[in-house]
């Protein structure tokens, strides 16, 4: 019987191994294999739950994966991030995190070997990288991307891969906002097809706070945020976070660092020369690839630490921002309408921030990904390449951080308990950041008695830049353009914490000593309840215009749903009220009070225009629904307008008021987003039990004029009040033109027939973080 043909040996071999990595491959699932498509086609957007099925197969068929739930986010759906490395990497997790914790907190090293000891780990240590998708749930490419960008991790064996793989733990979040996959998704296959395909949904994509997610990185407000500190940020400590964003379309084709000036002046030098010379690496590398349109040192700041918690916790944050289509439908963009940007480039013109020029054309979702991946796989690169100085960086900025400091350096700062009853929210805030809060009951520092107890934050630790950035006051600094008028911040100018939750603070600027032992008392706890009644039902504003203040003001009432200080009502209860509620509705009948958060008066009067949306979404309150709120004031209703809002009602009532900062040019008045001072008249209920001094969050705001030159046609009473003298309006942030609203009301009443309307000149709950004026806020509802 004649044998059969076998090759020989190493051919065999040769066929075998083949074989086996051909398997491998193959076993590897593509995104299309449990979507139906690939991320990046045409009008195709996939489901959580279908990303979610995808990262659990990748991750059972992979070695290179591990991939878990963390928690619930804020309307119950896994919030999930995928570890990502070599199987070797993936097995002794555990010690690469005991490396980085040590480089994070260079105090373990105090010994006559330290430096050695920390070399030693530099060596041993891995990159650690935190890739963020999805925070904006508009911008949907970066969440299809971090599949692809997996999928490629996992399956590949290209040299590059490998070498990321050995030299870097990636650690990739799907998305930061989960519940909003899922709003735009529905929104979008609903008026696929129709005129109204790649509109923006009439509702926010996050439950609360819609696209201010991006802003709750040192008051850590909302669940995803928590779930991201707590679990991911402060137990690995990465010394890279790419935080993937989209733009908009008629701009540059993508934004990476530097950032622009100003840089938060507590960001570590080191910060500022890694981001820069990564987002330049980035840049050149991208460039040669190809991709044009690529601007750095333009447009998106570093300023306030609402966006960039990792620029205070010893990692380089790379925001890249791709232009947008129409969430998943292709554009076509035409050259002479590309813009420039803030920071001084022409999309239309090569420059040393811009270029090379993209010549506009048909821009689609597979562009958005394809940059996307691109510029991650740069970066990762770049990571693995340069483990050593990424890790030697880190090191140092922990090294700088926890030095010794000498006569005349801030030491620390002083919290005493007793001026400052609200010291356990501020420092609830800190401890979470990973700040060091050291409590002591009756004390003596520096021969000073506490009888309550003190909180002390030393400066001397790891995170005690975070702290510093958050408890003193803000100077941002007036740049401004070739014409005089000021450069705006990307974000706000203002983040002080002791101002928007009051706390006394004192900085240290010795070393202090101290008697006493124990926890301070919590000072709130111990306060007697006043005695309540009955209950309190009222409505909140929702125009079909998304607002994220009407967001904020939801979360407010339903985590506080009981806060006043002077407890009148037992309990509190709100509703939401719609435009065609207010149109057809007995207003009186459904309750005394409702609350119009901040909103232009365009959008609360006439909502979203004729045809740009489907109709039950368009036409606002109306003139008929302006007459129907008319009828329940002067029938014994109250109104509360916030912010905006308060000049629809100046519009709409003909109120006795003006707003004086309306038509005042920006080189003459600008305020963007900082903590002014107001006086506030302790007689009148809504203030009552408040000090007479105290804030508002300025952002976009009215500030009040009585006219008439004798009494107002309706009774009036002015609340709050801006300081006469210009220099104490300021007390965090920017204030250009404080002149022009010295002395002016920041918060009225008027009374109209049996009711009253309220306008507040400010945000009085302004991102949940402004506890100092959530007991005017409440006043008002229960007046």
């Amino acid at each position: 019987m004649k044998k059969p043909y076998l090759p020989s040996r190493p051919l065999r071999l040769c066929v075998t191994l083949l074989f086996l990595t051909a398997s491998a491959f193959t076993q590897i699932p593509a995104p299309k294999d449990t979507l139906g498509f690939t991320p990046g086609d045409d009008r195709k957007l996939a489901s959580w739950a279908s990303i979610v099925d995808y990262f659990k197969k990748l991750d059972k068929a992979s070695d290179r994966m591990i991939f878990e739930e963390i928690g619930k986010t804020t309307m119950g759906v896994p919030f999930v991030y995928a570890t990502i490395s070599s199987p070797e990497n993936l097995k002794d997790l555990e010690k690469y995190k005991r490396i980085n914790a040590r480089l994070a907190d260079p105090r373990i090293y105090r010994t006559n070997r330290g430096d050695q000891w920390a070399t030693s780990d530099v060596a041993k240590g891995k990159t650690i990288i935190l890739i963020t998708c999805g925070i904006h749930s508009t911008e949907v490419g970066s969440t299809l991307s971090s599949m692809l960008i997996a999928h490629k991790l996992a399956s590949s064996n290209e040299p590059e891969i490998k070498s990321i793989l050995e030299n870097t733990i990636i650690l990739l979040v799907p998305s930061l906002n989960p519940d909003g996959v899922d709003i735009v998704k529905n929104w979008y296959d609903k008026t696929l097809g129709t005129p109204h395909e790649g509109t923006e949904p009439p509702e926010l994509y996050h439950k609360y706070v819609g696209h201010d997610n991006n802003r709750d990185w040192y008051a850590f407000t909302q669940v995803e945020t928590q779930l991201t500190v707590d679990k991911i940020h402060n137990v690995w400590h990465p010394q890279i976070v790419h935080d993937i964003h989209q733009q908009g379309q008629n701009g540059a084709r993508l934004f990476l660092p530097p950032y622009m000036a100003p840089v938060e002046p507590n960001v570590p030098k080191q910060i500022v020369e890694g981001y820069t010379e990564l987002g330049n690496a980035m840049a050149a590398d991208l460039r040669k690839k190809g991709l044009e349109g690529i601007t750095t040192g333009t447009t998106y700041d570093a300023w306030t630490p609402a966006r960039a918690y990792s620029h205070y916790h010893g990692g380089v944050r790379i925001l890249s921002e791709t232009a947008s289509a129409k969430l998943a439908t292709p554009v076509n963009i035409k050259f002479e309408s590309l813009r420039g940007d803030v920071g001084g480039f022409d999309s239309k013109v090569a420059s040393d921030k811009f270029g090379p020029v993209w010549k506009g054309g048909e821009w689609k979702l597979r562009n958005i990904t394809d940059y996307m991946t691109t510029a991650a796989f740069s970066l990762l690169n770049h990571a693995a390449n340069n483990r050593k100085i990424w890790l030697t960086r880190f090191y140092s900025i922990g090294k700088e951080a926890v030095r010794p400091r000498k006569r005349g350096d801030l030491f620390g700062f002083l919290i005493d308990h007793e001026t400052s009853p609200n010291h356990n929210q501020l420092t609830s805030i800190l401890k979470r950041g990973g700040v060091e809060v050291e409590n002591f009951g009756s004390a003596t520092i520096n021969g000073e008695d506490y009888v309550e107890g003190v909180s002390i934050i030393s400066i001397d630790q790891p995170y005690g830049n975070f702290a510093k950035a958050l408890l003193e006051k803000q100077e941002y600094p007036q740049i401004l353009d070739k014409i005089g008028s000021p450069i705006a911040p990307y974000d706000v100018t203002a983040h002080t914490l002791t101002s928007l939750i009051p706390t006394e603070v004192t900085p240290l600027f010795s070393k202090y000593e101290w008697k006493g032992l124990g926890v301070g008392v919590d000072m709130a706890s111990r306060a007697s309840e006043p005695s309540c009644s009955g209950s309190l039902n009222f409505l909140i504003y929702k125009s079909s215009v998304a607002s994220m203040d009407e967001g904020w003001t939801r979360w407010i009432f339903d985590i506080y749903p009981n806060f006043s200080p002077r407890k009148k009502f037992c309990k509190t209860t709100h509703n939401s009220v719609k435009d065609s509620d207010i149109k057809s509705a007995d207003l009186n009948k459904a309750t005394k009070t409702i609350l119009f958060p901040d909103q232009s008066p365009n959008q609360i009067l006439n909502g979203y225009p004729k045809g740009s949306m489907p109709d039950e979404y368009t036409g606002g309150v109306g003139k008929e629904g302006v007459e129907n709120l008319r009828k329940f004031v002067e029938a014994g209703g109250t109104l509360v307008f916030l912010n905006r809002a308060s000049n629809f009602a100046i519009e709409q009532f003909n109120l006795p008021v003006k707003d004086v900062t309306k038509g005042l040019a920006r080189k003459d008045f600008f305020i963007p987003g900082s903590i002014l001072r107001t006086e506030l008249d302790l007689t009148h209920p809504i203030a009552k039990g408040m000090s007479q001094q105290s804030i508002a969050w300025f952002e976009n705001s009215p500030v009040f004029e009585i006219v008439g030159t004798q009494a107002p046609s309706l009774p009036v009473r002015i609340i709050a009040r801006y300081p006469s003298d210009p220099k104490n309006v300021l007390l965090s942030g920017w204030a250009l033109g404080a002149e022009k609203i010295a002395g002016k009301a920041a918060l009225v009443e008027f009374t109209i027939g049996k009711g009253k309307i309220i306008l507040f000149g400010f945000r009085p709950q302004y991102r949940g973080q402004s506890l100092a004026t959530f007991p005017l806020l409440f006043n008002s509802i229960q007046n």
